[in-house]
Order: C-alpha cells, then sequence, then structure tokens
C-alpha cells in the first residue's frame, strides 16, 4: 500500500512512510502467512547485541537486534534493508538476528545462538537472507579492521568496482561458525542489485523488508 520511495510494502514505522499505508501492509502479511495480526514481536534496532526473549515482548517495541521464543504462534521479525536477517532454529525454539557490520563486530550472532540453546533442544540451523553483497558494499579501513579483529580477514573484499569491500554473508557465516553453526542456508541475493527488495545503499530514502519466524502452532 505504500507510495515511493515506500512502495509497495514497506513494513517499518520508522521510516517517513504513511502510518496508515504500514499499518495495512502488516494486514496483508499477516494475512499471506495465515497469522493474526497481533501479538507479533517487532524490535527496535539499534545495531547492537541485545537479545530479548519474545514472548516477554508482545505488546511493545523492545530496543534489540534479535528475538527468541519457544513458544508457537509468535512471529517474530527483523526488519532490514541491506543488513543481514537471520533466522535461527532448533528442534523447538527459534531466533531471528538483525546483522549489521556494527551488530556482527558487538556478537549479535554468537549471543542471540546462546539465547537460543538456552531455550531450544538439538541442532541450531540458520538461514541468511537478503543482504548487500560485498560487490556493492564499499567500506572503510578502519571500520573493516574492527570487523576482522572481531571475525577474520575472509571478510574482507573488493567490490565490483575494486574498491575495498565487506562481505556480509561471509561475516554472518564466519560468526555462525564460531558460535558452532554449521547446517547454514545462505538465500545468496543481494538486496542492492535486485528490484525486488529495498536499498537503503542503492536509494537512500526507502522502506524496509522484513523476515519472519514462527513455530507452528
Amino acid at each position: 500500500m505504500s507510495q515511493s520511495p515506500f512502495d509497495e510494502a514497506n513494513l517499518s514505522r520508522s521510516v517517513g512512510d504513511a502510518p496508515d499505508a504500514v499499518a495495512e501492509n502488516r494486514r496483508l502479511l499477516a494475512d499471506r502467512l495465515g497469522l493474526p495480526a497481533s501479538g507479533w514481536v517487532w524490535l527496535h534496532q539499534v545495531h547492537g547485541a541485545t537479545v530479548v526473549a519474545g514472548e516477554r515482548h508482545t505488546s511493545d517495541v523492545p530496543e534489540a537486534d534479535a528475538a527468541v521464543t519457544d513458544r508457537p504462534g509468535i512471529p517474530l521479525v527483523v526488519q532490514t534493508a541491506d543488513c543481514a536477517p537471520i533466522a535461527l532454529a532448533t528442534d523447538d525454539a527459534i531466533a531471528v538476528v538483525h546483522a549489521g557490520w556494527p551488530g556482527l563486530v558487538a556478537g549479535v550472532i554468537p549471543g542471540a545462538v546462546a539465547h537460543l540453546r538456552a531455550v531450544g533442544s538439538g541442532a541450531v540451523r540458520a538461514v541468511v537472507g537478503p543482504c548487500v553483497h560485498a560487490c556493492c558494499y564499499e567500506f572503510g579501513r578502519d571500520d573493516l579492521d574492527l570487523v576482522i579483529a572481531a571475525l577474520d580477514r575472509s571478510v574482507e573484499a573488493r567490490t565490483s568496482d575494486g574498491a575495498l569491500a565487506l562481505d556480509i554473508p561471509v561475516a554472518a557465516r564466519v560468526a555462525l561458525a564460531r558460535a558452532g553453526v554449521v547446517d547454514v542456508d545462505d538465500i545468496d541475493v543481494c538486496t542492492v542489485t535486485s528490484r525486488d527488495h529495498f536499498s537503503y545503499r542503492r536509494d537512500g530514502r526507502t522502506g524496509r523488508q522484513a523476515l519472519v519466524a514462527v513455530i507452528d502452532e
């Protein structure tokens, strides 16, 4: 329902889109997924490493970049427009993670994995959703060194023009591997080059897509 530059299905209330349009987009998403429109866990994302228990925050918007639950029927959501959205699952619990480069440095991925293991059983599996790829993510040396120090040298890459770059999908996989997660499915879609996705790096003022995870009731 959103109009340019948020067209068509922006889900964020914090980018300047019309509130009624966002509310209708969220309702349409719930209908599409066959879920109730209320009781979703939306986060106020701040590029940190805070993880919240989803079932405790169904009526407010906690400041966090990951959420975990073992309760069926509670949709957990992270919104992105270039950062990596990650879904985690065990046999009986789920988590969602918003992983930009500051969150990767802060340890949001191992933090979410640890919280998930505390409430779930079985091996942790992961899906890395659409995000900016190295081809389009020119990155400064000083900030890149921070990511390298937190992870390893494999996160350093080059853009399609040969400039220094950060490889967010590789960084996410390294962080997951260090947390003991080896079953990882990378959707392998670059938000900048995909016209089906919002991209802040490509468009500046734009909307947000969402990754949604829920345990079936």
